[in-house]
């Protein structure tokens, strides 16, 4: 199977494909296990992944751009998705969200994502808490 290193854009979007599933146990082919970023391991990565899709049934990425130089990869995502359930201390809305997410990616030798850096987390809060308009 490709790699980020061997087809960066194709290797993307299997790996947004896997997550829209809500198929976490497969993400060892695009993460190290020793992954850096705002959880790091890939045990902390799938739970920020499970707390997003708990708390937001619905949710969906949609990869817009993906700029790739050398080991750094920047990805432009729209996320979707229904506040059915507690998020960050936050109690279901029932709000209806779409923002525009920023993630960095630094690959490892192998082509797999190392480091992880994205204010996903941070957009949603702003969202529910209405400052996102």
């Amino acid at each position: 199977m490709a790699t980020f290193a061997d087809d960066p854009r194709g290797t993307y979007a299997r790996y947004i494909t896997a997550c829209n599933e809500r198929r976490f146990g497969d993400l060892d082919e695009f993460i190290t296990t020793d992954v850096e970023g705002v959880r790091s391991g890939i045990d902390g990565y799938r739970d920020g992944l499970r707390d997003i899709t708990v708390a937001f049934p619905d949710f969906s990425w949609c990869m817009e751009d993906l700029v790739v130089e050398g080991r750094s990869m920047a990805a432009r995502l729209t996320d979707t998705g229904t506040h059915h359930g507690e998020f960050d201390g936050i109690a279901a809305t029932g709000r209806y969200v779409q923002i525009q997410e920023l993630a960095m990616y630094r690959l490892d030798d192998d082509g797999k994502i190392a480091r992880c850096w994205g204010d996903l987390e941070a957009s949603l809060r702003c969202e529910l808490l209405g400052r996102g308009e």
